[in-house]
């Protein structure tokens, strides 16, 4: 018996070496994710102005996660075995990437799993 998620690949006909390519694709550290780490660092420090009266600290953006989908979490997804939520978004995201590539919508996480 075949799970979702290996039922969602074979019908959408998306090969799993795709998914690891497309994933490393997405969580790569870029320049925009090192400036986001920067501004993080230097407001923690104490000479770090304080926000202005009336405004609060702005909140910088999460950086990507660095953490890509690999061939343990392709196969534990293929196979059923328990996979934590963050693993389950990288999918998510991997597999959205390809869809939007095949000019297809995008799916939800409870199609998948």
């Amino acid at each position: 018996m075949a799970t979702k998620f290996a039922e969602f690949l074979d019908k959408s006909k998306i090969d799993p070496r795709r998914i690891r390519a497309a994933s490393r694709v997405i969580e790569r550290l870029r320049p925009e994710d090192r400036a986001i780490r920067l501004a993080k660092r230097n407001s923690k420090g104490a000479d770090a102005p304080p926000p202005a009266e009336g405004e609060e600290a702005a909140v910088p953006k999460k950086p990507r996660s660095r953490r890509v989908v690999t061939d343990r979490l392709l196969t534990n997804a293929t196979e059923g075995k328990a996979i934590t939520g963050a693993a389950k978004t990288r999918l998510l995201r991997a597999v959205n990437r390809l869809l939007e590539q095949k000019k297809k919508d995008p799916v939800e996480l409870k199609a998948l799993f």
